[in-house]
Formats: structure tokens, C-alpha cells, sequence
């Protein structure tokens, strides 16, 4: 027995029917234009510029050392206390050279009355020589003794003025004004000249130390704008580089670059910091960060074109330089007058209908 297959007739029906009714069928209705933010790409200046890890360099940076041996007894400042030239720093036991002071201010006692005695002597000398009772030799006697008596005092003065600047040595002061840097040495350390007790920075100008790369130093130049930059990416201070190394450092291969900066306070000597140097600053474009999206490693920006009376977005190819606050710089790709779709381009596609205004789930302002 043979079985023959029927196919559906109700859809060949509903075909019949719509023909002869004699209307052509009704055409699918386009999609609604998507809402989107449009912008235009906005002149500014364009800064063509490198950060890198610098250093922090005290334009005078004084050692602090002894210029007597001792025991160090107190110790009367602490690492980053700021000092004026004159005040006291170290205080080295000084009893033995006080000893030695006493000893010959008692010996300058004992002078003292030997001059004394040898100028009434000479006082009697010359009466007597006057009355004819003595002899010329006997006062030149006299008058030697009084000049080597006036002698030895002046010596015993000069020793006693000597251990006394000698005594000023044992408080160790600042030579100059600064900060206080390390302090190594403790309460009861022995002591010599050649013992580094600490030392004094001056940190209202400092040395900006920058290691460029030997790929960047061909640019490098006296006069280039040098940055530092804080923590928060704002510019703490700024500068030109001053000094540019005439060799390259064997060991890092890079090009150190110098820079004078006036510290507004917050910065120290020997502090590592972020620098940046402007190689050379242009006008060019600016796109917002949100109209740039990323495919294999090509960077797109979708433009506004006008199309039958409304907007379609068209992908563009762009190519893109360093970002500047929320935007990036525009190498190429679009031209001043156009406009960039700014937000809302991960739901669009190439030739997609877009319509200005607030994308949804904008937040009004």
C-alpha cells in the first residue's frame, strides 16, 4: 500500500488571500534612532610629554662632625627638626677641658701675682737707684724681671683663651640654617672628628635628579619644561631643565637631566618623586575618553552624518595620543567640524540611527 504526503495547504491559503485582496504586504517599520550625546572635537593645546621616577637632591647639604673627641652626653634635636645657624645640636662631655680651664686660670692667678710683685720691685729698683743706694745692674735686673713676668702672662692669657674656644667645641652647633637629617650617634657614643654625628639640608631649593631613557635623550635639551607631579596628579611645581649629562651612564644606559625647583613645602631631600618633561607642545583635537572604543587593537570613534532628513553614526578609524584630564588627543581620523557620538557607543553599530539628545539613564543635572 502506497501513502502520499500532503503539504499544509493553510499557509498557500493566506498567500491566495493577501493576493487577492490586492495589497502588497506591509514593510518591516526601521528602528527607533537611539539617543546619544554628540560632541565636537575640541582645539587645545597638545602636550607631547614622559614621565619618569626622580630624585630629590639638597642644594647644600652640610656634614655634621666633631671637632674634638669625646662621649656624647645629650643630644638636643631629632631627624627633621629645622635649625638657624648658632643653635646647639650635640653636647660632648666636657669636664675633663672645663679641668683643664680651671688649671690654668689658677696658674694665670699665680702669673698675675708674680708680675705684680716684680713691678713694685722694679717701683723700689728705681728709688733706690735714684738715692744712689743701688747700682745700675740691679735695675736692669729688676726691669728683666718684670718684662718676663708681663711675658708669662700674656702666655698664660693666650693658653686660657685657647682651652676656652676649645671648650665652646664640646656643644656641637649648626653652621648653617636647615633641616635636620639623620642622626646615627646616640647618648654615650665616643666620638671623634672624623664621626659623622648628623646633617643640616637646605630644602627651599632643591635638585630635581631625572634618569631619561637613551631612546628620549636625542630630544633632551637645556630650557624643556620639567614637572613634578603629586600623588594626586596635579602639578606640585615646575621648572626647565638646566643641566643635560654630556655621557650616558653605563650602568642604566640612560641620560641624566637636572632641574632647580623652589619647594613649596611639602617636599624633601632625598625624596623620590614623579617628573615629567614636555618635549614640545602643539594645537591639536580633543575626543572624550567614553567616544573611543577598541577592536584588536585599533581604536574606532563612531561620527555624526546626515542621512535621508536624520543622523546615522558612522564608525571611524582614528589614531589617538596621550590622554589629557578625560580626553584623548586626536592624532587623526576626524575633522574639527564634525561630530563624535560622546557616550552611549557600545550599543551602536555602523550606520545605526542616532538622534541628539540624553542617552537613557542619563543622570539630569
Amino acid at each position: 500500500m502506497r501513502f502520499v504526503r500532503f503539504a499544509p495547504a493553510l499557509p498557500i491559503l493566506a498567500l491566495a488571500a493577501a493576493c487577492g485582496s490586492g495589497q502588497p504586504p506591509a514593510a518591516p517599520q526601521a528602528p527607533p534612532p537611539t539617543l546619544v550625546e554628540l560632541a565636537a572635537a575640541r582645539p587645545a593645546p597638545i602636550e607631547d610629554a614622559t614621565e619618569y621616577i626622580a630624585s630629590l637632591r639638597s642644594m647644600r647639604s652640610t656634614p655634621i662632625q666633631p671637632q674634638v673627641e669625646g662621649q656624647i652626653t645629650r643630644i638636643l634635636v631629632k631627624s627633621g627638626d629645622r635649625v638657624k645657624a648658632g643653635d646647639p645640636l650635640i653636647q660632648i662631655d666636657a669636664s675633663r677641658q672645663q679641668a683643664a680651664v680651671s688649671s690654668q686660670q689658677a696658674e694665670r692667678s699665680a702669673r698675675e701675682a708674680a708680675m705684680t710683685f716684680a713691678r713694685s720691685r722694679v717701683e723700689r729698683t728705681r728709688q733706690l737707684y735714684a738715692a744712689g743706694a743701688t747700682s745700675r745692674e740691679e735695675l736692669e735686673q729688676a726691669e728683666t724681671a718684670l718684662k718676663t713676668a708681663e711675658a708669662a702672662m700674656r702666655a698664660q692669657d693666650a693658653h686660657i683663651q685657647e682651652d676656652q674656644v676649645r671648650l665652646q667645641y664640646f656643644t656641637v652647633g649648626a653652621p648653617t640654617d636647615g633641616v635636620i637629617g639623620d642622626v646615627p650617634v646616640r647618648v654615650g657614643n665616643q666620638v671623634t672628628p672624623q664621626s659623622v654625628l648628623t646633617s643640616i639640608d637646605q630644602n627651599d631649593r632643591l635638585e630635581v635628579h631625572v634618569q631619561v631613557s637613551i631612546e628620549r635623550a636625542p630630544d633632551l635639551r637645556v630650557g624643556l619644561l620639567l614637572r613634578i607631579i603629586g600623588a594626586d596628579g596635579a602639578p606640585v611645581t615646575s621648572t626647565v631643565v638646566s643641566f643635560v649629562a654630556p655621557s650616558v651612564d653605563p650602568a642604566t644606559q640612560t641620560v641624566l637631566a637636572k632641574g632647580l625647583v623652589t619647594n613649596p613645602g611639602s617636599l624633601r631631600a632625598h625624596q623620590f618623586v614623579r617628573a615629567q618633561i614636555v618635549w614640545k607642545t602643539s594645537e591639536g583635537l580633543l575626543i572624550p575618553v567614553l567616544a573611543v572604543t577598541r577592536v584588536n587593537d585599533q581604536y574606532f570613534a563612531f561620527v555624526a552624518e546626515a542621512q535621508g532628513g536624520g543622523l546615522v553614526a558612522r564608525q571611524r578609524p582614528v589614531a589617538l595620543g596621550p590622554i589629557v584630564g578625560d580626553a584623548y588627543a586626536l592624532l587623526s581620523g576626524i575633522k574639527p567640524d564634525e561630530r563624535i557620538v560622546a557616550s552611549g557607543v557600545q550599543k551602536l553599530a555602523d550606520g545605526a540611527p542616532i538622534a541628539a539628545g540624553p542617552p537613557p539613564g542619563a543622570l539630569k543635572k
